[in-house]
C-alpha cells in the first residue's frame, strides 16, 4: 500500500468545539417539559463518540436534525464536520467508566441514548484486562441503561403531575452496540465474553425496561461486523456506511434488531439467539421490582 499524499491545509479552517465540560452540569432545559419530535429535534447522546463509529452516527444524525451530545473520556475536544466541511454543533461531555450516576443531569434531557464506548485488549488474559474488559464493554453499559430507566421514568411522573393531558414526549430510545462477537468468535477471548455478557443482561432487563413490556424505553440491539476502527484496524467495513446502514435500519424501517455484517450465518444465528434468550428469561426469571 502506498501512502498518500496528505491533502493541503484549509485556509479558512473550522471554528474548534469549546473543550469537553465537566460532568457535573446543570441539565440542558427543563427535562419535564414535554414535547414531540414534531415539533423540536431529539437529543441523542453517543459514548464512545470519539471513534470512527461513534463520530460516523454523530454526523448522521446531524443529518438527520438531531441535537448531539458526544461523551468521551477523551480531554481534546472533538471537531466534526458535514459533507460540505461546516461544523457540526454538539454539546462535548467528558466522563469516565464509574461515574455513570453523574450524568443522571444530562440524561434528564437525551431522547436517544446509543451505547457504543468499548475497548478490545486482544491477547490479554490477565487480572487488569479481565476487569478492563467487563468494566467498560458490559458492566458500564448496564448501568448508563439502568440509570437512564430511572431517569426517565421519573420524567414521566414528573410530566403526569405537572402537565396532565399534555402530549407526552416520544418513548425515549436506548441503542446498544453489542457488536457480532456477541455471537461469534472476534479472535480476541475477553471482548467476546464482555460482549456476551452485556447482550444477554439486555436480553434479561427488556422484559422490564423495554416499551413493548410495559417499560419506560425503546431498546435497540446494535449487531455490527468487522469495520475499520482503532479497534480493528483490518476492518472489512467503512464505519460511515455501517453507520448510515444503521440509521436506515433503526429509524426507516424501526428495527428492534439492527444487524450490519458481511456475514451471512450472523443473520440466521442473531434472531434465533435472541429469540431463544427471550423465551429462557421469561419461563425462568419473575419480575420483583424496577
Amino acid at each position: 500500500m502506498t501512502n498518500a499524499e496528505p491533502p493541503p491545509a484549509n485556509p479558512n479552517p473550522p471554528p474548534r468545539q469549546p473543550p469537553p465540560q465537566d460532568l457535573r452540569i446543570a441539565p440542558l432545559s427543563n427535562p419535564a417539559a414535554p414535547r414531540s419530535r414534531g415539533t423540536q429535534p431529539p437529543w441523542v447522546a453517543v459514548t464512545g463518540a470519539g471513534g470512527s463509529f461513534g463520530r460516523a452516527l454523530l454526523r448522521r444524525w446531524h443529518a438527520r436534525g438531531a441535537q448531539l451530545i458526544a461523551l468521551t473520556s477523551g480531554d481534546v475536544p472533538l471537531d466534526l464536520v458535514d459533507g460540505k466541511g461546516h461544523p457540526i454543533p454538539l454539546r462535548h461531555v467528558r466522563w469516565r467508566v464509574g461515574e455513570e450516576q453523574e450524568l443522571a443531569a444530562l440524561l434528564a434531557e437525551v431522547d436517544v441514548l446509543v451505547l457504543n464506548h468499548g475497548v478490545n485488549v486482544h491477547t490479554a488474559r490477565d487480572r487488569a484486562a479481565v476487569e478492563c474488559s467487563l468494566e467498560v464493554n458490559a458492566l458500564s453499559s448496564w448501568r448508563l441503561l439502568e440509570l437512564f430507566a430511572t431517569v426517565v421514568g421519573n420524567r414521566r411522573n414528573a410530566v403526569g403531575a405537572e402537565a396532565p393531558g399534555s402530549s407526552a414526549r416520544p418513548l425515549p430510545e436506548v441503542w446498544l452496540n453489542t457488536s457480532e462477537a456477541e455471537i461469534q468468535l472476534a479472535v480476541s477471548p475477553l471482548y467476546e465474553i464482555s460482549k456476551r455478557l452485556v447482550g444477554q443482561l439486555l436480553s434479561l432487563r427488556a422484559l422490564d425496561l423495554a416499551g413493548a413490556a410495559g417499560g419506560p424505553l425503546r431498546l435497540r440491539r446494535l449487531v455490527l461486523g468487522p469495520f475499520r476502527s482503532s479497534l480493528n484496524p483490518i476492518g472489512l467495513m467503512d464505519a460511515d456506511w455501517v453507520a448510515g446502514e444503521v440509521m436506515r435500519q433503526a429509524l426507516d424501517w424501526n428495527c428492534g434488531l439492527v444487524i450490519v455484517t458481511p456475514n451471512p450465518l450472523t443473520y440466521l444465528l442473531m434472531p434465533l439467539a435472541t429469540l431463544s434468550r427471550w423465551a429462557y428469561f421469561r419461563l425462568t426469571t419473575r419480575a420483583s421490582g424496577p
